[in-house]
């Protein structure tokens, strides 16, 4: 199994000097099932990379929740309107099991990345991989292939099954629970 570093290295292209470099700088925070990192209408402006657990980003609207991200294990998570602008959160984030992570401000962060280019070079590759993480999932959103999004998922992050309820499963494949019983009882019943 991979180390957390490693993954770190190969999810954003950089050498392991520079993310130990990073992780030196940063708190180690445990937080607890259902926890809420960053909440609406309040403001984060800090960078998390998860060590253990699973979290998710969500808004309401309409009295409705809607999953825009999930994160786990070697990855980063933060408020897009905390952190580049210091501004409310548009959206929850949502600690789906126990979890570990490290935490760092976005002050101490800028800092390190004047002090070196390939530290800068990371936070680069950092927002590049959160925004084709917010644009693939508008483009799933017009997409009539729910079960290959959902085959798609459950590959990359297959431990979503087992610390996601089902209904923000859905919601992320922008579908009703109803509609992924279905395509979940369908891929159980057809033959391997």
């Amino acid at each position: 199994m991979r180390t957390f570093i490693e993954k770190l290295c190969d999810r954003y292209k950089v050498s392991e000097t520079y993310v130990q470099s990073l992780l030196n700088c940063m708190e180690e925070v445990h937080f607890k099932k259902r926890d809420l990192i960053v909440r609406e209408g309040t403001k984060n402006c800090n960078l998390y990379f998860i060590k253990t657990g699973i979290w998710r980003a969500y808004y309401h609207k309409d009295g409705v929740d809607t999953t825009i991200w999930f994160a786990s294990d070697g990855e980063a998570a933060f408020s897009v309107w905390g952190y580049v602008d210091n501004a409310y959160s548009l959206i929850n984030i949502e600690v789906m099991c126990d979890s570990v992570a490290y935490c760092i401000s976005r002050t101490a962060l800028n800092q390190l990345f004047a002090s070196s280019i390939g530290l800068a070079n990371l936070g680069l590759r950092l927002m590049d991989h959160q925004f084709l993480q917010q644009e693939n999932w508008l483009i799933s959103s017009g997409s009539p292939r729910a079960k290959e999004r959902y085959l798609n998922l459950i590959k990359e992050t297959p431990e979503l099954l087992q610390y996601v309820p089902l209904k923000h499963i859905a919601s992320y494949l922008w579908i009703t629970p109803q509609s992924l019983s279905r395509i979940r009882a369908k891929i159980a019943s057809s033959p391997q």
